[in-house]
């Protein structure tokens, strides 16, 4: 067997037709996409929740830094060696470095982030900053 390919099956021909008409002009040149863990951020009273998906990272390869209220993601992942001598029929699955960043709102607690990393996604807690209460000012006109 020379090679392996992904087999779609269509209803409509000119599904498959399109389908096939981008896969033989675009190829594979060699080049990949740019791929950047998808996140989802959420918030609730007390804090920011940002959850980004890593799947086959390690938790010592991802870092988080915050810099000037900017948040930031990246990896530096390598090919293993090993993983470079093999000869590969079907190669989908890859890992590359990435860096994502994120402005911080003002409202963030900075010192009391928190981060957790299980089964492939990081969720990390931003606190909010208490909120002073307004406080009313008599101003006497005369």
């Amino acid at each position: 067997m020379k090679s392996l390919t992904t087999r779609r099956n269509y209803d409509l021909p000119a599904l498959s037709a399109f389908d096939s008409l981008f896969n033989d002009m675009l190829g594979d040149w060699g080049v990949y996409p740019s791929r950047f863990p998808a996140v989802d951020i959420t918030e609730n009273d007390d804090a920011y929740i940002l959850e980004a998906e890593l799947p086959g990272y390690k938790q010592r390869e991802v870092k988080v830094n915050i810099e000037k209220h900017v948040l930031k993601l990246s990896s530096t992942k390598e090919t293993k060696k090993e993983e470079k001598d093999k000869k590969h029929l079907v190669s989908e699955r890859y890992y590359q470095s990435f860096e994502r960043s994120f402005s911080l709102p003002e409202d963030v607690d900075e010192e009391k982030i928190s981060g957790e990393f299980a089964d492939g996604i990081l969720t990390l807690t931003l606190p909010k900053k208490e909120v002073a209460k307004p406080k009313a000012i008599e101003v006497k006109i005369k």
